[in-house]
Formats: structure tokens, sequence, C-alpha cells
């Protein structure tokens, strides 16, 4: 709590100086006024507001050099400046411009992750990234986000909304523009997907996948098979993460017919299914094309996962896991 008392020349002049950091003192006059007195003897007249939702210290002026009856009327008008609109003051952003300072400033992500996301904006966001941010409006918005629940599925249009609620937030508070444009676009409804593969389905999709042409791919979707993990773990397998000693993969066994794959795969570089410089991250065309060679519909990959987890008995002892794993492997034959 800081200490009361009347603000004088003669009281405020003998203020100790604290050995660290600073004290705070108040008026009595004017509650509203406080004053901080730093280890270096700086006196700063200051004030407190809750300003939308955050409580903003709002500096006066440094003592002397304003006085105790310049802050005291001071103090009115500072709160007064600090509860008013936002001044729209770089209204010329562009779109692009925009979602860069946003990335720098409010996101924070693992690099894969970041560059998964550049990726999205580009490819979702085309139209709007040569923009005038204050040019694009809610019918615009409306238009990429039906665009993007038709190209890419309803469930990645609501997360690219969101992203885009948070970025025109971020734009009002930085003045770039006085009202949310996606304030009064709402989510689709996510109907919850539920795809049982069968076991002669999952034949043919096996057949299907021996029959790709692309070495990297072919293996990559074995991998989702023999791996018995979700394809974004499979997918970002590092070299460094196999023991090949005790055949296993992050400390958990590998199935055998994982082992023999990898063992075929050259070992070259930091992934175990590279892809651009990266690892492969998410392959949807020649996956569409090879579930439509396989005479299926509505197939996706980790539903490979989901297909063999419910047939997997999961023990905490490796080598009984690893003899499950073959089990329900050779049970697919």
């Amino acid at each position: 709590m800081s200490h009361q008392f009347f603000f004088s020349p003669h009281i405020i002049g003998s203020l100790p100086v604290p050995s660290t950091g600073f004290d705070v003192v108040q008026d009595i006059a004017e509650p509203r006024l406080r004053l901080y007195v730093t280890s270096r003897g700086v006196k700063t007249f200051f004030t407190r507001k809750r300003v939308r939702g955050r409580d903003v210290r709002i500096i006066i002026g440094r003592y002397p050099e304003t006085s105790v009856e310049d802050a005291r009327h001071a103090v009115s008008e500072k709160i007064a400046e600090s509860a008013a609109p936002i001044k729209v003051r770089r209204n010329r952003i562009v779109f692009d411009r925009l979602f860069a300072a946003y990335l720098s400033r409010k996101v924070n992500r693992a690099e894969e992750s970041l560059i998964k996301l550049k990726r999205a904006t580009l490819r979702h966001w085309a139209p709007l990234m040569s923009r005038e941010v204050m040019d694009i409006t809610a019918d615009d918005l409306a238009v990429v986000h039906k665009k993007v629940a038709e190209t890419a599925g309803i469930a990645t249009a609501n997360r690219m909304l969101e992203i885009l609620k948070s970025m025109f937030k971020f734009a009002i508070e930085q003045g770039h523009i006085t009202k949310n444009p996606t304030a009064g676009l709402e989510k689709f409804t996510e109907n919850r997907r539920n795809r049982d593969l069968t076991n002669e389905e999952f034949s043919r999709l096996m057949n299907a996948i021996k029959k790709e042409k692309n070495y990297v791919l072919r293996a990559a979707f074995l991998m989702l098979v023999f791996g018995f993990a979700p394809k974004s773990a499979i997918f970002a397998m590092r070299w460094r993460d196999f023991d090949f000693n005790s055949d296993t993969w992050l400390d958990r066994p590998l199935s055998d017919p994982a082992v023999v794959l990898l063992r075929n795969i050259p070992q070259s570089g930091t992934w175990v299914f590279p892809s651009r410089g990266r690892h492969l991250t998410d392959p949807r065309k020649a996956w569409a094309g090879l579930v439509r060679s396989a005479g299926l519909k509505d197939v996706q990959m980790n539903d490979i996962y989901k297909h063999l987890s419910r047939s997997l008995v999961w023990s905490a002892d490796r080598e009984q896991l690893r003899e499950n794993m073959n089990k329900v492997l050779e049970n697919l034959h």
C-alpha cells in the first residue's frame, strides 16, 4: 500500500530515497494522484485508470518540473484522454503488413507451426493480402470465410476465422481501424465426423498405397499403418529419435513391419520423410488421388490410426505392446 499525505513541496522534497526499486506515495487532496520515488531520487507524478479492461499507469510529469498543483489539475484530463477512443493514425496499412505485425507481436508458436500458419494464410487469404485494411468490409470477409469452408473444410474455416477476429482486434488496438469487420461473422456448424473403415476397405487402401509411385509418399503412407500414431507424429519423424538397437521410436516400441520399412529408407538428413527442405506435412492431394484409386470416399489419413487403435491392446510392457502391434497387422492380411 502507498503512504498517504498532503502533497506539498516541502514534504516531497524531503522524502527518503529507497535503497532499491521505488516507493509510491499518494496525495490526500487528490487521491487519484500518486508519486514514484526511485532509488536514483527521481520523483514522478502518475495516476491509474482501468482502460479497456486493463489497469493503466498514466504518467503526468516529473517533480519539480511539474508542480504539485499542476499535477492535481492534470489528473482528470489525463484520465479522460486515456479513456477516449483510439484515434486512427496509420489507416493506410496493407493487410499483409498487418498480418506480419500481428505474427511478431501476438503469436507465440514454434517455428514449424508458424511456417504452417503462414502457408495456410497465404493460401486462404490471398484475395486480402494486397488490400488496405480500412477498405476491407464484413462482406469481403464473409466471402473469404465461405471460400475456405468450400476448399479446405468447415473446421479449417472456423480456425481461420478465429485468427481473423484476433487480427482485426489487434488492428483496432494499433489504431488502424475503429470497428472490427469480423464482429458479425459466425462460425459454421461442425458436424462431428464418424468414418469407420471396414477390413475390406482397409485392404483396398493398402493395395493403393503400395502402388503409389512417389517413394517418400509411399513410405510415409505405409508408416501410417505400421507406426500406430497420428499423421502429424509420423510425418515429423526424425532419425535421431530412433534406437535401432532396441527397435524403438521415442522410447516406444516399433512393430516389425515398421522396422523393416525404416531400415530400407536412406538415412540422409534430419527427417525420415523430407519435403522441400523440411518434413512432410499434409500431402492431401496425393492422398485424395490414392483414395479415389482405391474406390473409396471420405477417408482421411488419421482414419488409419483410428482403425488400428480400436484393435490394439495397449500395454505398459514394451515387448508386449510390440507383440500386440504385430498381431493387429497380421490380422489385416
